[in-house]
């Protein structure tokens, strides 16, 4: 399953770089996130490994991100392993202007047993929707400093 989702910050390409680059501002705009911890490397460097955990709803889901390629304030690109799902995500952000810059995000995702691929077959929405819903909790935090661990 791919698809690609947008969203336009009123930030420049830098201080939204720089916001997404902090961990610590993790909690404020990916909702159920509990914690983050590296596992090898310097997070954020090439081949560098750390661990998410949330819950959402019921569902409490453990996965590990792999950054594989970071080129800065352009791009980066990770990966996500949790069980069932391989995610390989393309971040890219473009220099509107000003206080302009454009995040876009192309997911593919591999589901490697049957109840995550019937998932994803019969509910892709719910995949597009979270992502949506990070991106715009981001753009909320990043434009006026609303964080989703307050709400």
């Amino acid at each position: 399953m791919n698809y690609t989702t947008e969203v336009d910050i009123d930030r420049s390409r830098e201080h939204v770089v720089e916001l997404l680059e902090d961990s610590d501002n993790f909690k404020h705009w990916q909702r159920g996130l509990m914690s983050l911890k590296a596992l090898t490397g310097e997070p954020g460097v090439e081949g560098s490994q750390r661990e998410l955990e949330y819950q959402m709803g019921k569902h409490h889901l453990v996965m590990v991100e792999t950054t594989i390629a970071k080129t800065l304030p352009e791009n980066y690109c990770v990966t996500y392993d949790a069980k069932g799902v391989h995610n390989i995500q393309k971040n890219y952000f473009a220099d509107l202007g000003g206080e302009r810059c454009r995040w876009v995000c192309e997911n593919e995702f591999q589901f490697s047993n049957f109840p995550m691929k019937l998932m994803g077959w019969l509910m892709p929405g719910m995949f597009k929707n979270q992502t949506r819903a990070y991106m715009a909790d981001f753009k909320n935090f990043a434009e006026h400093g609303t964080s989703v661990s307050e709400a």
